[in-house]
């Protein structure tokens, strides 16, 4: 069947959207030169405005003299494509970086922001959490961010659940770290907290297409399947003496992103298990809660990066959400696990810069829905 390309949608080319304590800046548009927002599903939110700036009558300039730009400054960016928009970063202003070189042409305003978690980077907290009662890694994050006036995106992860740990710094640093230890994702969306196990059972955002001729949203794409991943991680428990131990074993509980897993594909050469340290662990719910979550990252070894058309895909695509990939072939193609974006809006378009996550092989896909059925 020849490509039907008279029945492509037609895409509007993609604006971008930024408003400082709720207002939008269209006076400044025409002084914006480049933005940038990086999100990622383990890290905060940043991005960076950089904008010319000029000097007026009177010895004012039109942007770092504008009461607008200033640190701690509500921010929100989003992306416009016709007459729908879709949000990208919000967050404060953090730095206002002014550069005046001997060329006053080439005189620019530079702001870096940060998401909401700049609001639980201002103070350290001396604290030892569980020190009456053991308490879970939920209840923690419940009480930090309900202090701070924070919303949750929900279901929140549970963590261990008998934790007596000492917090020396502030809460937006102790919480990353207890994210980690948990192998969770967090991150913030809208003002509101994630933090818990990677969601791989959500629905997939709209597909990118790759070598779909003029309905092609990538620019490029590149992939990375490196077997040499344990399939198993092998861990200690208390023994029936307190001077003996057992080992146990887990492997991967996380959804299958594809139509059978990855760690099914062994070669023949016997079990691959990795050890973990009993290190800093207190108890064998601990020990197996951290085996579970290290041998969860290494399943999700299969990794792909490229760049797509942000107009020509239509849509701002999230980390920590899956996405389905289109064009690729039957053995990669399907579900993936988005764990890395950079947005840009520049003099040449709307980029969008990804980093993805597999665990497992086969086109997931109906292919009777597939937008590229529609096409090829």
């Amino acid at each position: 069947m020849l490509p039907d390309w008279l029945n492509l949608p037609i895409r509007d080319p993609a604006a971008c959207i930024v408003r400082i304590n709720g207002e939008e800046i269209d006076d400044l548009y025409p002084l914006l030169v480049e933005l940038s927002a990086v999100l990622d599903r383990r890290e905060s939110a940043e991005a960076t405005l950089l904008l010319e700036t000029r000097r007026l009558e009177g010895g004012r300039w039109n942007v770092h003299d504008d009461d607008r730009i200033r640190p701690w400054a509500e921010i929100a960016i989003a992306a416009s494509f016709g007459d729908q928009e879709a949000p990208v970063f919000d967050g404060y202003i953090r730095q206002v970086k002014v550069d005046l070189p001997e060329d006053q042409g080439g005189a620019t305003v530079t702001l870096i922001c940060q998401d909401t978690s700049l609001l639980l980077d201002r103070t350290q907290r001396n604290f030892r959490w569980g020190d009456r009662v053991p308490v879970s890694d939920s209840e923690i994050v419940r009480r930090i961010t309900g202090e701070a006036g924070i919303g949750l995106i929900e279901p929140v992860g549970e963590g261990f659940s008998d934790l007596v740990v000492n917090q020396n710094e502030t809460d937006i640093r102790f919480l990353k770290k207890r994210a980690e230890e948990n192998g969770y994702d967090f991150f913030f969306r809208e003002g509101e907290l994630y933090f818990g196990p990677a969601r791989l059972d959500l629905a997939a955002q709209p597909t990118i297409l790759v070598y779909a001729g003029p309905a092609s949203h990538a620019i490029r794409f590149e992939l990375d399947d490196d077997g040499h991943h344990p399939t198993q991680v092998i861990y200690e428990i208390a023994g029936d003496n307190d001077d003996q131990t057992r080992e146990q074993s887990v492997s991967s509980d996380l959804d299958t992103l594809g139509s059978r897993p990855a760690d099914e594909v062994t070669g023949g050469h016997g079990d691959f298990a990795w050890r973990l340290s009993r290190e800093g662990l207190g108890s064998d719910s601990q020990a197996r809660q951290r085996a579970q979550a290290l041998v969860n990252e290494e399943a999700l070894r299969i990794k792909a990066g490229g760049e797509l058309d942000g107009s020509l895909y239509g849509h701002v695509l999230l980390p920590g959400d899956p996405v389905s990939l289109d064009g690729i072939g039957e053995q990669y193609g399907g579900r993936w696990f988005v764990s890395h974006v950079e947005h840009r809006f520049d003099a040449g378009g709307y980029r969008q810069s990804f980093e993805l996550l597999r665990n497992g092989y086969g086109d997931d896909l109906d292919s009777s829905a597939s937008p590229l059925a529609a096409v090829i």
